[in-house]
């Protein structure tokens, strides 16, 4: 069957087909150029679609005054979701420029291509039916001219047997019609030659013209509509192909939408909120009974019922006491600060607040709430930490041009950094002091937290240089760093005790580029107390707490890793243990986001405590 499919083709079995051959192979590339445009349209569609996208992640970004919402896993999936749709258009914009590249503009030129080889293969054939007509023609006019020439001859022949014939003429007459017999039965003979010289020609063009020329036209033909045919399966399969190279990065694209959204933990975001809006302040005690007949005994006491502002309602804010902040107390602090009139906006207050608590307040921030200025003066701490390595860096580089300048003054003038070096050592200092400045403030707010949390829940609660379980009543972790944090972030003048070493937490600035946590450019931070999983039960419920309960032995911890000091480290506060360089100790607890990490010791009474993370390399065992 296949052999008698190849040896059927068109020029064989359409030979008389020459006019629908044509407008077949007409309308086949016009369905290919058809083809051609659905493709474009496809790629346009794909384009368009990559626009919308990108525009709609454009629209959905953040704004710069909602940047500080993105701390919430929530925020963060969706803006990760974001950014992969954003990927995902990419990925659409690349099947759209592959389509264009690869088969709009191949197929475009293969729809001029095949229209100029069919209009070169029709014209052969016209050329061919051309000359054979013409051949048909000539041997027509020379069967024409045999035909007279013929009929001429048998008069002349007949006119001579009747003058042969007849005695009454004469032998000049008769010699006459003899002599044009003669000359019409050569003329009938050439006639003859010529007729059949022509259809011998006519013949052998016509059988060339059927059984080689037009075959051979319509076999090309026949090619170029194969051609076409075949060339519109490669197109769709490159068109699938373009897809499927892109199905790989949009199953990233997808499978990073699904990691964000594993990150989400409604939990961590919870606590996120009390540690954004915690004021630090402690729930005010029970009311006290006033007896009126005792005079005014009870007029000073904080919880007098005089100093409860009660709400118009309670959806407005209840009430609060003196010296505490609420929503309601903060939006009649914007008032204080004369921000704007009447009443805005939430988002407005809120803005103005804001502002006016940054820009119009007190250097120290003490007219925030405790946690808040807590908060609000790490982020200066760690703001300025910043500032002086970028200044320290800078001076150390100018300081290096200039020693090397001093070595070869070919290369410049070493005065001209002595000016640079001595502004850039004016900046360093004072930021230098403003560092030892807001130290002091981040002490004096970690004392104030460390008084009220002690006034409520008594002294710390360590045993041992153990952490408190975190199930009990108060946040133990939180009163302990806080107690390291008080007890070690003081720091003195960096410009004078540079190379005095510092408490652990708060480590000493100096003058060189050293990445030892006593560098305040190095790793090592100050230990202040995060508000994570034991946020929710910092509250204090007003019941008394029970002494016997205050403190526990907890079992032996399992050992979760080994590490190694890098730095030798002097214990200055409680529960903290010292280690001398290259110690090798037993890891018990990760750090928790304060700075510290609790270790055990491998030999001795295995004596277990807290040292700072900056200070070892941890190497935690595969579970």
């Amino acid at each position: 069957m296949t052999g008698a499919t190849e040896a059927m083709n068109w020029g064989t079995e359409l030979w008389d087909q020459y006019d629908n051959l044509s407008t077949h192979t007409m309308k086949g590339i016009d369905y290919l150029e058809r083809i051609g445009h659905f493709f474009r349209d496809r790629a346009a569609i794909e384009s368009e679609y990559a626009y919308k996208l990108r525009r709609l992640v454009k629209n959905y970004q953040p704004k710069k005054k909602e940047e500080e919402d993105y701390q919430f896993t929530s925020c963060t999936a969706f803006k990760d979701l974001m950014q992969e749709i954003n990927d995902l258009a990419g990925q659409h914009e690349v099947v759209a420029e592959n389509l264009q590249e690869k088969v709009i503009k191949e197929l475009t030129h293969l729809v001029k291509d095949l229209r100029e080889e069919r209009k070169k293969q029709l014209q052969e054939g016209q050329r061919l039916s051309q000359t054979l007509q013409a051949q048909i023609e000539n041997l027509q006019r020379s069967k024409k001219a045999y035909d007279k020439a013929f009929k001429e001859a048998e008069k002349a022949i007949e006119g001579f047997q009747k003058a042969d014939a007849d005695f009454n003429l004469s032998r000049a007459e008769v010699e006459k019609h003899r002599s044009n017999m003669a000359q019409k039965t050569q003329a009938c003979d050439q006639a003859k030659n010529e007729y059949a010289v022509q259809l011998q020609r006519t013949n052998d063009l016509q059988r060339q013209h059927f059984r080689s020329g037009l075959p051979e036209v319509f076999r090309q033909l026949q090619e170029l509509d194969e051609k076409r045919i075949k060339n519109i399966k490669n197109f769709i399969r490159g068109s699938v192909d373009i897809e499927k190279n892109v199905f790989p990065i949009i199953n990233k694209c997808l499978d990073g939408i699904l990691k964000a959204a594993d990150v989400i933990d409604e939990k961590e975001d919870t606590l996120l909120v009390i540690e954004k809006y915690k004021s630090g302040f402690q729930p005010p005690d029970d009311f006290p009974f006033e007896d009126l007949s005792k005079g005014g005994s009870d007029a000073g006491s904080a919880n007098n019922i005089n100093n409860i502002q009660i709400g118009g309602r309670l959806k407005d804010g209840g009430y609060t006491v003196k010296g505490t902040i609420t929503g309601k107390a903060m939006k009649k602090r914007a008032g204080i600060f004369n921000i704007f009139g009447g009443r805005g906006k939430l988002a407005e207050v809120c803005l103005a607040i804001k502002n006016a608590t940054i820009d119009g307040g007190k250097e120290d921030l003490s007219e925030l709430p405790p946690n808040q200025r807590r908060k609000k003066l790490m982020q200066k701490v760690d703001e300025l930490k910043t500032k002086v390595g970028q200044e320290t860096a800078a001076r150390d580089g100018l300081m290096k041009m200039k020693g090397v300048y001093e070595m070869n003054p070919a290369l410049g003038d070493p005065r001209t950094i002595e000016s640079q070096l001595n502004e850039c050592n004016h900046r360093l200092e004072k930021l230098q002091q403003d560092l030892v400045r807001y130290h002091g403030y981040l002490d004096d707010a970690l004392k104030g937290i460390q008084s009220q949390n002690n006034s409520v829940a008594g002294s710390p609660r360590l045993l041992n240089g153990s952490r408190r379980h975190r199930n009990s009543g108060g946040s133990a972790a939180e009163e302990e760093s806080l107690s390291r944090s008080a007890s070690d972030s003081s720091v003195t003048n960096p410009t004078l005790n540079h190379n005095k070493r510092s408490a652990p937490g708060t480590p000493q600035l100096n003058h060189g580029c050293s990445n030892s946590p006593e560098s305040g450019i190095g790793t090592s931070r100050t230990s202040l107390p995060t508000t994570g999983a034991d946020s929710d039960h910092d509250q204090y419920d007003g019941n008394v707490a029970d002494p016997e309960s205050e403190y526990y032995e907890a079992d032996m911890l399992p050992t979760i890793g080994n590490c190694k000091a890098l730095y030798a480290f002097e214990a200055t506060s409680e529960g903290s243990i010292p280690m001398a360089q290259f110690e090798e100790l037993h890891l018990i607890e990760l750090d928790q986001g304060d700075g510290w990490t609790r270790v055990r010791r491998m030999n001795g009474e295995f004596e277990e405590g807290f040292v700072p993370t900056s200070y070892i390399e941890t190497t935690v065992f595969d579970t």
